[in-house]
C-alpha cells in the first residue's frame, strides 16, 4: 500500500500521504498543515541503484584538490558541481539551495549570495544549534 507525494496549493507545503490502491483518487486529501483541500500530488522521484563502484567514481572528481582550488576561484564551476552532486545523491534540491545553485552558475560569488539571502544561511544556523541542545 503506497505513500502518495502532495503539495498544497494554498500553503505550499510538501507532505506524504498514506491511501490504499482503493482510497487512492476516491478518498479526498486535505494538508495536514493548513487543512486545504487544494492539493496536488507530486510525481516522487525515479531512483536507480548504482552500485558502490559507480557511486565511487562519481565522487573522486569532488575530492580532487585541483577542481577544488578551481571552484574557490570560479562560482560557475561551484554551481556545476554542486547541483552534479545533488543530482548523484539522489535527493530533491530545496527552491531556496536551488536558487543559490542558479547564482553560481551565473557567476554571483558566494559572498554576494550569502549577503543577498542573510535570512537562508541564518536559517541553517539556527537548526543546528536546537538540534545541539
Amino acid at each position: 500500500m503506497p505513500n502518495y507525494d502532495f503539495v498544497c496549493q494554498k500553503c505550499q507545503k510538501k507532505f506524504v500521504k498514506f491511501l490504499t490502491y482503493s482510497e487512492y483518487g476516491n478518498k479526498p486529501v486535505d494538508c495536514p498543515h493548513c487543512g486545504s483541500d487544494e492539493v496536488t500530488r507530486r510525481i516522487s522521484r525515479i531512483r536507480i541503484a548504482r552500485s558502490e563502484n559507480s557511486r565511487q567514481e562519481s565522487f573522486e572528481s569532488f575530492s580532487n584538490p585541483e577542481s577544488m582550488t578551481q571552484m574557490e576561484e570560479n562560482p560557475q564551476a561551484l554551481g556545476r558541481m554542486m547541483r552534479k552532486m545533488s543530482g548523484e545523491l539522489g535527493e530533491e534540491i530545496e527552491p531556496e539551495f536551488n536558487e543559490v545553485i542558479d547564482r553560481l552558475e551565473k557567476g554571483q560569488s558566494p559572498d554576494e549570495i550569502e549577503k543577498d539571502l542573510p535570512d537562508y544561511a541564518g536559517g541553517f544556523a539556527s537548526d543546528e544549534d536546537a538540534t545541539m541542545e
